[in-house]
């Protein structure tokens, strides 16, 4: 079977397309063009390529599962004759599953017949004989039914506590910095049920791709919710009895006083995940009226190494943003709510610059990502290690590049812009609405306006917004006077684009499936460097960006409406104008 796929995609090989590409092309159901651009596309999102395709449109789901049956000499089964009660269980792991969109149908000798969208997915049957020990015969399966399965059969968070079965997992108990003042105490960390109820908690986030969970006391009941592309979901209401063992478990694996409740404390514990992948959690325990509330950021690695173009500037922004980085000395700001994405987009730009030649140094409060070869200082303001005292400390360090997590105070401003004006670059972000408007806060904040001038580069303003599943989005016709209203002007209006609306659907959250950022990437030009000398208003700054060519938040995310990104409705809730 392979010699033959081999011999039928000989001709569909100009670029490195997944097989799958490469079979639909040798088909001609897909031009060579077509396959690239969604080929980019799915290496821009992150997402598989058969997801992009069905998504397209250019190709149905039953089209494509007997496109593939025919070239990879495989049968076809109808999903919808199949009772999901009745399938075998436990063959194999839940995650792999919903990772690769797997149905295990039988198991015969040493073989497991499993249903699978794409049989070119080489990874995938490396995974399931790596950790069965048994062959795979792929039967074809339409790719949008196969979802639907996938989710039915999936184990729900909400199980009751004494059923929840561990993961394949270990943390770092090195609990030495905790304090057990009794035998009591000690017994509450170890409970059984309530140590897999954690495990279960940690990688059912991990899975979903939450960014928070929050472990909820109050009078009657205990919640645990996650935060999902930047919504919170209930996910579980366990017992409210194991509000107190659930409690002291997190803190011992979090190196907090398990013994202290009255005040709030911070910590970090990190989940193994195999051999070679281990995720951070940053913990924050809060005194409430029933019991503390618990929330954990998950702090994945691999996020600050997505890259520029994984995280959605436009073509003009990112170029903008790269020759700023690519400059001897100045300040680069990033802007921002809480939970906009900040971090990483910092992060970003530093794993770029991050070379043998260059010493870079960053002071966060905080550390949230591990980034080899970068020399990263934790804030500790009851040992007196401020923002301040560690960018004194820098400047003695020989740094070509500084990080400061964030700039809170006229100090930290002024160590920070001289090292900027003295040969150094400097990042840091400010929390601000928009990109002027960050001008006149460090205006407020005391700094003299040549200092401004003289010393800031580039400013970064950005959101985060929802990414329309594109397995399910519809397009939608909105009324030509509600899209001028919103910020499109006439000649946008005239396009062939479409805009799109959620609808929901076995495999995305209400409609939407990951996130998107919006940007202003305004660079400090000499007609802006002039109105911050005569101590002019953001909307004199604005005004003067505009003319320069810099779109505005609310203008980026309606380009992301046209790109079929996100929905509009998303876009003026995360923008505002």
């Amino acid at each position: 079977m392979a010699a033959f796929v081999d011999s039928t995609l000989q001709d569909a090989s100009a670029i490195a397309l997944p097989g799958l590409g490469r079979a639909m092309v040798a088909a001609g159901k897909l031009g060579q063009k077509a396959a690239e651009d969604i080929y980019g596309k799915s290496v821009a999102n992150k997402t598989s390529f058969i997801s992009e395709l069905v998504g397209s449109g250019i190709v149905s789901a039953s089209d494509l599962a007997h496109t593939l049956s025919q070239a990879f000499a495989a049968p076809l089964i109808n999903l919808d004759a199949i009772d999901p009660q009745r399938l075998p269980k436990g063959l194999l792991d839940n995650k792999t599953c919903q990772d690769y969109r797997l149905v295990v149908l039988s198991k015969r000798n040493n073989r497991l017949m499993v249903a699978t969208a794409d049989p070119s997915d080489q990874r995938a049957a490396e995974k399931i004989k790596f950790s069965t020990q048994m062959g795979v015969d792929w039967i074809i399966a339409e790719y949008d039914k196969l979802s639907k399965m996938v989710e039915a059969n999936t184990v729900s968070a909400t199980e009751a506590v004494e059923d929840i079965i561990g993961g394949d997992f270990e943390f770092d108990e090195n609990a030495s910095d905790s304090i057990i003042e009794n035998t009591q105490a000690a017994a509450e960390v170890e409970d059984a049920p309530v140590v897999r109820f954690l495990q279960k908690m940690l990688l059912d986030a991990f899975s979903m791709r939450a960014s928070d969970l929050h472990f909820e006391p109050y009078e009657h009941t205990y919640r645990v919710r996650f935060r999902v592309d930047g919504q919170l979901r209930e996910i579980a209401s366990p017992p409210i009895a194991i509000k107190d063992k659930l409690a002291s478990r997190i803190k011992v694996i979090s190196r907090m006083d398990i013994s202290e409740k009255r005040v709030p404390q911070d910590g970090r514990m990190k989940l193994k995940i195999g051999p070679d992948r281990v995720i951070d959690f940053r913990v924050s325990t809060l005194p409430t009226l029933f019991g503390e509330k618990i929330v954990i950021r998950i702090l994945d690695p691999a996020s600050a190494k997505m890259g520029i173009d994984a995280l959605g500037y436009d073509p003009e922004e990112k170029e903008r943003l790269l020759k700023a980085i690519s400059r001897p000395y100045g300040m680069i700001l990033v802007t921002g709510p809480t939970g906009s994405g900040k971090t990483v987009s910092l992060y970003s730009c530093l794993n770029l610059l991050n070379q043998p030649g260059v010493n870079i140094a960053t002071a966060e409060d905080p550390s949230e990502i591990n980034l080899p070869g970068v020399n990263q200082v934790n804030v500790n303001e009851k040992a007196g290690l401020t923002f301040a005292a560690a960018l004194k400390s820098f400047l003695r360090q020989d740094p070509d590049i500084i990080m400061v997590g964030e700039i809170r105070d006229l100090e930290t401003a002024d160590i920070a812009i001289k090292a900027a004006q003295t040969g150094h670059l400097v990042l840091s972000t400010l929390h601000t609405n928009d990109a002027p408007t960050t001008l006149t806060r460090m205006r407020n904040m005391g700094i003299a306006p040549f200092n401004i001038a003289s010393s800031v580069i580039l400013i970064t303003a950005q959101r985060l917004a929802r990414r329309l599943c594109t397995l399910c989005r519809q397009p939608v016709d909105i009324p030509r006077p509600a899209m001028l209203d919103a910020g499109f002007t006439e000649e946008a209006l005239d396009g062939t684009w479409k805009s799109y609306r959620p609808v929901g659907c076995s495999s995305c959250n209400l409609g939407y499936k990951g996130r998107v950022g919006i940007y202003q990437v305004m660079p400090i030009s000499e007609e802006i460097q002039r109105i911050i000398l005569a101590d002019g208003s953001a909307l004199d700054i604005a005004k003067q960006a505009e003319r320069e060519g810099v779109r505005s938040l609310r203008q980026s995310g309606l380009q992301k409406v046209r790109m079929g990104l996100t929905s509009l409705e998303e876009v003026l809730a995360v923008t505002n104008e």
